[in-house]
């Protein structure tokens, strides 16, 4: 191997969690993003010129990539069976970037993401998350500085009226999973309505592949029986792990240790909004035998 090439790699190498932490929030797929990381790094070490900027050379390259597939993959979305959710990924178990790895990542957040175009979604994630200058960002996406600041205020705007107001903190989420994990494994449907607040909604991605409700599920007492119903129905080889998916404690379930199903939550002052379940075991693969960069 030669040694300039050695040095690419090496230098790709370092900068891999990053360009993994840029797709994974564009894309909201953890599949998607290796494979998007994968072509920055074949375009990279095949790259003729002279790289004076690692880092921005390739944060261009596959913000652009990513900007490319999120214009082709529209149309899949638009024809998938049922609600869309991003990939669970387990950041207990991810090696994580500088930086905040909760921030732009929680469910919550990948699913508001989606409601950007691909353009504003790109100069929030490098702005917001990555610290880019909007110097950097107008190279990257190959817009105006002004266009820029226009796009980004424009996403932080639509971000802030439609984020939760109330965050809680690690403890009060370790008390509310473990209550509502409680209350569905002993049936309690009271005490589980009683967790939820009144216009809680759920969302549940089966793709096709996996039973599955096919449109949002609302009001506290529908969706607390329904679950206590589901969770009486489990397989009997099956089991249950509270894990950190995505920064925010979870519900993993197994059956015969493999992971058939991951439920996170979002909530605010008033109790549990909204209950995320994703089936699709497709989306559920990286789950099963690997750790993910972040």
């Amino acid at each position: 191997m030669h040694t300039q090439e050695t040095k690419h790699i090496k230098t790709f190498e370092t900068y891999r969690p990053l360009l993994f932490s840029i797709a994974y929030r564009m894309l909201g797929s953890v599949m998607e993003a290796e494979d998007m990381v994968q072509e920055t790094y074949l375009r990279y070490i095949n790259t003729t010129t002279t790289v004076e900027s690692p880092k921005a050379f390739l944060s261009t390259i596959i913000t652009r990539l990513c900007l490319d597939h999120l214009k082709s993959a529209k149309m899949r979305r638009e024809e998938y069976i049922g609600p869309w959710l991003p990939e669970p990924l387990r950041t207990d178990e991810a090696a994580l970037t500088p930086v905040d790895k909760y921030e732009m990542i929680s469910m919550a957040a990948l699913v508001l993401l989606e409601n950007l175009s691909p353009l504003e979604r790109a100069v929030f994630l490098l702005r917001e998350v990555f610290d880019y200058d909007y110097a950097e960002i107008a190279h990257i996406v190959e817009k105006s500085e002004a266009n820029c600041r226009q796009v980004y205020h424009r996403a932080r705007q639509y971000l802030q009226q439609h984020r939760p107001r109330f965050k809680s903190s690690p403890a009060a989420q370790q008390k509310l999973v473990t209550g509502f994990l409680q209350a569905m494994q002993t049936g309690d449907v009271d005490a589980l309505a009683g967790l939820l607040a009144k216009d809680v909604t759920l969302w549940s991605d089966g793709g096709g592949k996996a039973t599955a409700a096919r449109q949002p599920v609302v009001g506290k007492d529908h969706i607390a029986r329904l679950l206590v119903v589901s969770y009486r129905k489990r397989p009997d080889n099956s089991d249950i792990e509270l894990a950190e998916v995505n920064g925010v404690l979870s519900i993993l379930f197994r059956v015969a240790n493999q992971v058939i199903g991951v439920m996170s939550f979002g909530g605010n002052e008033t109790g549990i909004t909204d209950i995320w379940t994703v089936w699709n075991p497709d989306k559920l693969q990286h789950l099963q035998e690997r750790k993910e960069a972040l």
